[in-house]
């Protein structure tokens, strides 16, 4: 069957801007403490009244005006997040509606960080089954929403964002397409390691050196088996776009996958700090915008957090 991949991207970031000195006067820390420990220098913080719906229908349009689609043309919207606060309608209906998409099929998903790679898998095989023709897969976040302001090891990390992305048909040799088969899964043992718990307004909590033990330990065979399910290996890969979780496990999972010294590597959480399911596409995007992932060069997306969960696959740039 024919396989699908990415034709436009798009983010959107709230204006401002949280620095480690702003922390300062929030928590006892620094500049130097959360730098060593995380890479953040800033985050991005949405307003009061800015919702997740918000974010994700900036992002989304901007995706869908680089696509040359008319909203009509798109027939499925999903959005992966797990900050959303309405649960009815979903996030991706409230989009559709704004963006004049008639009467595609909207469904949230909830997978942690590893949402968005989650959600272009099964966009992916929608396409493939053909059950759409073009998708609008969105990632967005308002995890400032969810953070105890008071608790220093975790207020430091979280910010505001989305990416979205449109897929469509592409006809290939083997019907592979321009996104490679998915590698996902969870170890449920360890769900309560990252946890968005409670009743409304529930708080965000980690285990900060387990997952980072575990997702420097255990996912680099992961992200490698998901190059050879593209047929690749990693040495052959243009760049490398890894969950923002922390700039530490960044490093530690590329090394580990011994990348080319010269591979574009995702940094986005110096400056956008850790946006859980909007991580990743707005990261891609960006390293897009900037020229920086050239078109047509094969990326590895890969995604992990709550659950414990992970998705990841190889995307031909736009």
């Amino acid at each position: 069957m024919p396989g699908s991949r990415i034709t436009a991207l798009g983010h959107y970031q709230p204006s401002r801007v949280l620095t480690n000195a702003d922390l300062e006067e929030l928590v006892e820390t620094n500049d130097a403490w959360i730098l060593q420990r995380t890479g953040i220098a800033t985050r991005r913080i949405a307003a009061e009244d800015e919702t997740v719906a918000d974010l994700a229908t900036h992002a989304a349009a901007k995706a869908l005006a680089a696509s040359g689609l008319e909203p009509a043309d798109i027939g499925l919207v999903t959005v992966a997040t797990c900050s959303n606060r309405d649960r009815c309608p979903s996030t991706a209906a409230q989009v559709a509606a704004r963006l004049g998409i008639p009467d595609a099929v909207c469904y949230d998903l909830n997978n942690g960080c590893a949402g968005f790679c989650t959600a272009l898998a099964t966009a992916d095989h929608t396409l493939r089954a053909g059950a759409a023709r073009h998708a609008l897969v969105i990632g967005a976040e308002k995890m400032s929403d969810v953070l105890d302001w008071t608790d220093r090891s975790t207020c430091i990390l979280l910010g505001d964002g989305a990416g979205a992305a449109v897929l469509s048909p592409a006809e290939a040799e083997g019907g592979q397409g321009g996104i490679g088969p998915v590698v996902w899964g969870s170890d449920p043992s360890r769900g309560d390691a990252v946890r968005l718990m409670g009743a409304w307004q529930p708080r965000f909590a980690q285990e900060g050196q387990s997952v980072f033990r575990w997702a420097t330990s255990e996912l680099p065979a992961m992200a490698r088996e998901a190059c050879a399910r593209a047929g690749l290996t990693p040495a052959e890969l243009g760049g490398i776009v890894t969950h923002q979780a922390n700039l530490r496990i960044i490093e530690s999972l590329t090394r580990r996958l011994g990348l080319p010294e010269d591979i574009v590597i995702a940094t986005d959480v110096v400056e956008s700090g850790n946006t859980s399911a909007a991580s990743v596409p707005l990261a891609l995007s960006k390293l897009v915008e900037s020229g920086k992932a050239p078109s047509g060069s094969p990326v590895l997306l890969f995604a992990f957090g709550g659950g414990l969960s992970w998705a990841g696959q190889v995307v031909t740039c736009p």
